[in-house]
């Protein structure tokens, strides 16, 4: 599935309304909770739904970039995690990299009054929100999957970002 089929199937479920969409093709699943699904679960008071969503899988088959291959796994970490593969590892100063799993605006923080989630040298752990990725007001908390210190931040806050692109550079080692 590439960004315009997932922008497509955003915009599909905008339109129909709908409160939580659950998707599954071979590695890629996700889920999608709209501003529906609290209405459907509470009865909303208007504020934004939050989807947490990892850092993506290394796609292989995307357009040839100067992107490193992933990384060989382990028969255990392919058991553990079957569902989205280990974060690339940048071959310079074996960096790790988060990418945005998906298409959107980049924020660095929940809201322009807030402090930013991580900035050069944080020491972040596994599950640490690291950013939002907004689309179709839909705001995605984007977690990371490994610990370390962050290295560089890729992407300036609210600019545009698509589908693999890197987010963060991440020393496992910090």
């Amino acid at each position: 599935m590439d960004s315009k089929e997932i922008q497509e199937l955003l915009k599909l479920i905008n339109r129909l309304e709908l409160a939580e969409f659950k998707y599954k093709q071979g590695d890629l699943q996700f889920s999608v909770r709209t501003k529906y699904y609290l209405t459907s679960r509470s009865g909303t008071d208007g504020t934004p739904s939050y989807v947490h969503l990892p850092a993506p899988p290394h796609v292989t088959s995307a357009p040839a970039s100067s992107h490193p291959a992933p990384p060989a796994r382990t028969a255990a970490e392919t058991e553990a995690d079957a569902s989205v593969s280990a974060p690339t590892v940048a071959a310079k100063d074996n960096l790790i990299e988060i990418r945005s799993p998906i298409v959107g605006t980049f924020y660095r923080s929940a809201s322009p009054d807030k402090p930013v989630y991580v900035k050069p040298g944080d020491t972040i752990e596994v599950g640490a929100v690291v950013c939002i990725v907004e689309a179709m007001k839909l705001f995605n908390e984007i977690e990371s999957e490994v610990a370390g210190k962050v290295v560089k931040i890729m992407v300036e806050d609210a600019s545009p970002v698509e589908y693999d692109q890197l987010l963060f550079l991440i020393d496992p080692n910090g």
